[in-house]
């Protein structure tokens, strides 16, 4: 078929992924300054200044939050998809060292104590990711080392926080501003003059190793993975399924309305938290002076309550109510981390619903169905091909296949929602055309903030890093202005259970007419074309919340939509 999509190849890129996977085959371990130049080449938009001596503190935030809080003091990282992998190579207590996770990456990782690090990865895609951050942040240290070594001998560290005239003077050595002073002081939390010592004394020197990059071990394991689902739920093979790839809160939060029947408790710890802004919004709810929504800032809330130590006794009681409701969680063992929820529609109390999801309809026919949906905390990349094709195989049938996800926009804002209809993969190089279940009208009702926009075109990109401004412009141009990482590898894994072979390469796929209903939503958390306005540079916080919430009820109302239909058969 003749091609009439636009195509773009970044020689760039192609030689980092190539000496790096040329690098990874080797059986010891490998220094990350071997990638630093090649790196530095791609010129990544999410690290357009790797070259300068001056430190790219976007990158660098974006970087550390995405790697374990432990870095500073390792050494080796070392990444494999099993314990058992692990085992034979002769890492046999992994699971015993300290547990260890990053702001920004879920992903499951445990510290030696010392200087080594444990990764679990589920795909190519994991190592996409890890080895271009690694190398970010070692390069970015590596540039303040050397600034630091100008240190004026009564320039106190642990001043800084508190004296604005030392401040001045450490962001001038490090010839940054004082914004991007500030980011690392927020980034470092409690460490940051600790950081800056080790900074100043030490020069990274980091050294990676992959202990089995083939197909087979990705695919060993997510049979485990989803072996421990099946063990835990026998279940999950023999009845109809609405498949969810979105995050452990969200939906939960939503089915149950826990927080909304917990309003005092939290409105409580919003007055005596001592986060101005927390209460500020609140009294702009109460008052109508701002659209928030009650709901969603309850559970917002809820989530922050339950981190501290006065709200572990509201999380045993969630808990509880989730598991009487027909809410099971299954956490990950031995293998990758991402948590699932199997969710029993029979078992639900219509009368708990957030009243968004449930208004204008009745759901007694509930009571009858033999459907579950199980959600899953999105997978990254090529993850994301392994886990659904891992479920159609097993499921007795998938009636729908919904993806909530960020992305980032080349021209939308941080908070809109985008509903893509086709997407245009890296991985495969396909063209997926399909048919989005979802339009701006069903999400536009319960979106606060931004704006839906639908008809739209994603860019599924081999990894956040490997990008450049060449590559982002020739699809910009053609109007692929949604960039993420999942939707190609979810479509391939959809091709798969519709279509009686391996999904092509290269080529315009019609996803149209599929015998399973499939919806994809995507809220903007980076404008990367923005001056480096990505979750490195802030965070979505509370207004992430809002579009989040409302794709989710949007999902909801399709699912418990269909299932009224199945009922009437």
């Amino acid at each position: 078929m003749e091609r009439t999509v636009p195509s773009a190849t970044s020689e760039e890129i192609k030689l980092y992924r190539s000496t790096l996977y040329s690098l990874l085959r080797s059986s010891t371990e490998v220094q990350i300054r071997t990638l630093e130049e090649v790196h530095a080449g791609m010129n990544s938009l999410l690290h357009p200044d790797a070259r300068r001596p001056q430190p790219d503190i976007s990158a660098f935030i974006y970087s550390a939050m995405r790697l374990p809080d432990c870095l500073p003091a390792v050494r080796s990282i070392v990444l494999g998809q099993n314990t058992e992998l692990f085992r034979r190579h002769g890492y046999t207590q992994i699971e015993s060292w300290q547990s260890v996770t990053a702001r920004a990456r879920r992903r499951r990782c445990f510290f030696d104590g010392k200087e080594t690090l444990a990764c679990y990865i589920a795909s190519r895609s994991d190592i996409e990711d890890i080895v271009p951050a690694l190398t970010a942040y070692q390069i970015e240290w590596n540039k303040m080392n050397l600034l630091l070594q100008r240190r004026p001998p009564d320039l106190d560290f642990a001043a800084v926080e508190s004296d604005p005239q030392a401040a001045g003077r450490l962001a001038d050595l490090l010839q940054i501003s004082r914004d991007d002073l500030e980011r690392l002081r927020i980034l470092w939390r409690g460490n940051f003059a600790p950081t800056l010592e080790r900074i100043s004394r030490t020069r990274r020197n980091m050294g990676i190793r992959l202990l089995s990059g083939s197909l087979s071990q990705y695919m060993q394991a997510t049979h485990a993975w989803f072996e421990n689902i099946r063990q835990t739920f026998p279940a999950i093979t023999r009845r109809p399924i609405y498949f969810v790839s979105s995050n452990t809160h969200s939906l939960v939060n939503l089915l149950t309305g826990f927080a909304l029947r917990h309003e005092p408790e939290l409105i409580n710890y919003v007055e005596h938290s001592g986060d101005p802004d927390l209460r500020a919004e609140w009294q702009n709810i109460q008052t109508g002076q701002v659209r928030s929504s009650r709901e969603n800032f309850l559970y917002y809330v809820l989530k922050k309550f339950q981190n501290t130590p006065q709200g572990y006794a509201l999380l045993a009681a969630q808990q509880a109510e989730e598991q009487a409701l027909g809410i099971i969680r299954v956490t990950s063992e031995h293998s990758f981390e991402v948590e699932a929820q199997v969710i029993e529609l029979n078992r639900l109390d219509p009368a708990r619903l957030d009243p968004r999801v449930a208004a204008d309809t009745a759901l007694d026919f509930l009571r009858h169905s033999d459907a579950l949906l199980l959600n899953i905390d999105y997978p990254l990349g090529l993850g994301a091909y392994h886990i659904l094709s891992k479920i159609t195989e097993q499921a007795a049938e998938v009636r729908g296949v919904y993806i909530m996800g960020k992305s980032a926009s080349l021209n939308a804002a941080r908070g809109d929602i985008l509903i893509p209809n086709v997407v245009q993969d890296e991985h495969s190089r396909n063209t997926y055309l399909f048919e989005n279940c979802f339009s701006a009208a069903e999400v536009t009702p319960y979106l606060t903030y931004g704006t839906v926009l639908d008809n739209q075109k994603a860019l599924c990109v081999l990894g956040t890093f490997l990008q450049n401004v060449h590559l982002m412009d020739v699809f910009y141009r053609e109007g692929y202005a949604d960039i993420e990482m999942e939707l190609g590898n979810f479509c391939s894994a959809l091709y798969e259970a519709t279509r009686p072979k391996r999904y092509p390469l290269d080529e315009i796929v019609n996803l149209y007419k599929i015998p399973i209903d499939f919806g994809v939503l995507h809220y903007v958390s980076d404008t990367p074309m923005s001056k480096g306005k990505n979750l490195g540079a802030g965070t979505l916080s509370y207004f992430g919340m809002d579009s989040t919430y409302a794709a989710s009820i949007a999902i909801l109302r399709r699912i418990l939509a269909l299932e009224r239909e199945y009922a009437r058969e």
